[in-house]
């Protein structure tokens, strides 16, 4: 248009150019003319869709997939433009690719949420031109898509399906020896690698001509809590997700874990005041009362009340069960001001501490300092991370087990914890 206005200035000086100029414009008219009526004149010329689930797994990576099909009787190219939802931050995307007629593409990308909520989806925008290239026109599709973030329901099946294929080890679950005598026998089943060679029934293996082996059940009916503190303790973001956060998703596989095992679970969340207790129970619909309650959780991070802790494990956990207590603390000297609470507890139950390694002073501690500031800094990381050894001491000191893990490694760490003591039968 620029080189039209151009021309018809130039004409007034060079009258030859007039004509020229004319034609070209009327030429370039009928383009666009033309352009819009392949373009415009087709109602659903082009479609597209986002298959995204109802639910995305929290810090996991979830698959979204984009669909779109050229119904057009020509080649066609095309821009797409997802609104993903604000939380993840992502303001670039946007994907470029032509299409033959009737002609279809399937994009996918992945989204890793890092808190749980409501999570809302704009409009899938497609913009197609035809081969002139001279008009755009804008198609929108599933505008308005709201879906849900819970807590790590892909890493609770993962570590489901390694439990009922009896290959927990690949996850790095240790192959754990029972020490304990309150098994019984179940059933003889196929031999899967990783069973213990001295569970192998040679008379079954004689007459099915493969080898067989021996299954024998815990005790079961035991009762499995997650204790939760959802105080100022677990606001402590690492990679992005919350100290909370990771509680929460190791509450849910650990109660995955223990139903598995025939096991009771239950959940107890508290900070100032008890947010909710669930009774420990091990039907089918108990991992999706866990589920939901573990995903409605909200907290304004107040101080933790521990004697408020006690007294609803006193009057609603009557029977002595295994208590997770997903915690954290940075020094000797906030453990001490509730270790008598947690001496209470742990004479009627038996009490697991898991609180976490501060990976970020780990860095610090790493790192070759090179002049007096990084001398003074690394002395000080390394008096916290000494800090946090004692605390797994003075824990010991009165009987009470712990976890002192990398938030990253807890549910491996967790489950090693869980079948360390099934099979040593101290609860």
């Amino acid at each position: 248009m620029s080189g039209f206005i151009l021309f018809f200035v130039l004409s007034q000086f060079y009258p030859i150019l007039y004509p020229i100029t004319k034609v070209l414009s009327f030429v370039f008219i009928a383009l666009l003319l033309l352009d819009s009526i392949l373009l415009f004149s087709k109602k659903d010329a082009l479609l597209a869709s986002r298959n995204v689930a109802e639910r995305l797994s929290n810090g996991d990576e979830n698959k979204v997939e984009i669909s779109v099909r050229n119904h057009y009787p020509f080649s066609i190219a095309i821009e797409v433009i997802d609104e993903i939802p604000f939380q993840f931050q992502v303001r670039d995307f946007l994907l470029k690719y032509t299409l033959k007629m009737n002609e279809g593409k399937t994009y996918q990308y992945t989204l890793l949420p890092t808190e749980r909520g409501e999570y809302n989806f704009g409009a899938l925008l497609v913009y197609v031109t035809s081969p002139l290239g001279l008009i755009k026109r804008r198609f929108s599709f599933d505008a308005d898509k709201a879906v849900k973030v819970y807590p790590s329901f892909l890493q609770m099946r993962k570590y489901e399906l390694l439990a009922i294929s009896n290959r927990l080890t690949e996850a790095g679950i240790k192959k754990i020896r029972k020490i304990s005598n309150n098994n019984e026998f179940e059933q003889v089943r196929e031999y899967v690698q990783g069973d213990d060679i001295r569970t192998l029934n040679w008379k079954a293996t004689a007459r099915k001509s493969q080898l067989m082996v021996n299954q024998y059940q815990d005790e079961k009916s035991q009762e499995v809590y997650s204790l939760i503190d959802m105080g100022r303790a677990m606001k402590m973001p690492f990679e992005e997700m919350t100290l909370l956060d990771y509680s929460i998703n190791a509450s849910l596989i650990i109660s995955s874990i223990a139903m598995y095992k025939q096991d009771k679970a239950g959940l107890t969340s508290f900070s100032k005041n008890i947010h909710q207790h669930l009774t420990a129970d091990r039907r089918k619909i108990q991992l999706v009362k866990i589920l939901e309650t573990l995903y409605r959780q909200e907290t304004n991070y107040d101080e933790a009340d521990y004697e408020k802790l006690y007294s609803n494990i006193s009057s609603k956990i009557k029977k002595r069960s295994l208590l997770l207590l997903y915690t954290n603390f940075e020094s000797l000297a906030s453990l001490k001001r509730q270790i008598k609470t947690f001496r209470a507890i742990s004479r009627k139950h038996l009490l697991i501490v898991i609180f976490f390694k501060n990976t970020e002073i780990n860095q610090i501690i790493q790192e070759k300092a090179n002049n007096l500031e990084g001398i003074y800094v690394k002395t000080i990381a390394e008096k916290f991370e000494h800090e946090k050894r004692q605390i797994v001491k003075e824990l010991k000191k009165y009987g009470i087990d712990s976890i002192l893990t990398e938030p990253k490694n807890l549910n491996v760490n967790l489950i090693n914890k869980y079948l360390e003591i099934k099979a040593s039968g101290l609860f």
